[in-house]
């Protein structure tokens, strides 16, 4: 019993630096034994472990930076890499992410028509094959993480309902782990966005975070309180675009009887720039053309959609009075086109007291969020238990 516990121990400090150069980035063996309360030569030891493991690397200091003894630097190994995969009406995403959160390669294929889940499965098996035998070649794929459109229960990651994919009670991580012979995670895209915005983007240094995600499937959020992600009962929490909008003036719905992704929706924006202007999934072409226009019907349907968003974020204000708020996607669009205006609208409409310490910001990881999300998924068993 005492050699199991001393060996529990063990590994679970080995999983606490992991996670640590990993979600925190590089640093100094001195660092990490301030950081994690261990002493020097438990440090060293474990650092050692994860080297020969090929989880770390470590590298010289910077020699400008010397002061007394040096003391290597430990870094995450960037060829320990997850597969990330974001299936979406219009396309599959797949990227390959590094420990440290970096997308190392990326594919985004079009889909014509209803995207099957078995053909997300194939899809997913030949590009990673492909990339292990091409360009990764020699690195270690651990698992694969992918951020689903729609209701996934957290107990067994089966997508309930993903409407705009036309999945229901669907086992598409089994398909893939059939596929490709790796451990799959599921879980809903905006919550693993907001994972990733708390881990390495806008809100890393926020321990309260509502996150919003606007993408071609609709408006689907993530929420992480005192630093926890918050799923609910089964991991459905985070429905922001399924709530009633808040629309004062009548003549402002779009929608009878609609939810909040009807009337705050990418494809709204497009069709007010031209529908030919601007492919469905491309963001930056779509905030270029906004940007760009001069028509004051396109400018009315902007600040439509920034007063109906604002009246939810003051909400989410009220009820969880969170430091920061993150938009990503066509969101961010609207939050950029202007910030302040954004943030003292949304004041305007919720209680002084939760507002005063609020922070709104466009999410910093761009197009990577989601896919960096989904890895997060896959990395857990790993940095959970590094020798497993």
């Amino acid at each position: 019993m005492r050699a199991t516990s001393v060996e529990g121990v063990r590994r679970a400090n080995l999983g606490e630096i992991l996670r640590l150069v990993h979600h925190r980035g590089p640093r100094s063996r001195a660092v990490i034994t301030t950081e994690t309360g261990l002493n020097r030569s438990t440090v060293s030891d474990l650092v050692s472990t994860l080297a020969e493991g090929g989880l770390v690397v470590e590298r010289e200091p910077d020699p400008t930076r010397r002061v007394g003894r040096p003391s290597p630097i430990v870094a995450p190994s960037e060829d320990v890499l997850a597969i990330a995969v974001n299936p979406e009406v219009d396309a599959v995403e797949i990227g390959a992410v590094t420990l440290g959160g970096r997308v190392r390669a990326r594919v985004r294929e079009a889909v014509r028509g209803a995207l099957d889940p078995r053909d997300v499965a194939a899809a997913v098996a030949r590009v990673t094959g492909e990339w292990t035998a091409g360009e990764l070649r020699g690195c270690r794929v651990v698992g694969v993480g992918v951020a689903v459109p729609g209701l996934v229960r957290a107990e067994d990651g089966v997508v309930r309902l993903a409407p705009h994919l036309g999945w229901r009670e669907e086992r598409v991580g089994e398909r893939i782990a059939e596929a490709t012979g790796l451990r799959v995670a599921v879980g809903n895209d905006a919550s693993l966005g907001a994972r990733a915005e708390r881990l390495f983007g806008a809100a890393r240094d926020h321990a309260d975070v509502v996150y919003l995600n606007g993408g071609s499937s609709g408006i689907g959020g993530g929420l992480i309180l005192h630093g926890t992600a918050i799923g609910g009962a089964d991991g459905y929490a985070g429905e922001w675009g399924q709530n009633r909008p808040s629309i004062v003036d009548p003549a402002e719905r779009r929608t009878p009887d609609g939810v909040v992704e009807d009337e705050v929706n990418r494809a709204r924006l497009r069709q007010a720039v031209g529908l030919g202007a601007v492919p469905s999934a491309d963001d930056e072409a779509l905030a270029r053309a906004l940007a760009a226009s001069d028509d004051p019907a396109v400018a009315a349907e902007v600040d439509r959609q920034r007063r109906i968003l604002a009246a939810t974020l003051a909400n989410a204000v009220n009820v969880l009075n969170p430091s920061m708020i993150v938009l990503g996607g066509f969101l961010a669009i609207l939050h950029d086109h202007d910030p302040d205006g954004l943030l003292g609208a949304v004041r305007a409409q919720a209680l002084a007291a939760p507002a005063e310490r609020l922070a709104i910001r466009a999410a910093a990881l761009g197009a990577d969020r989601l896919l960096i999300g989904a890895a997060e998924a896959a990395f857990e068993p790993l940095l959970a238990d590094p020798l497993a």
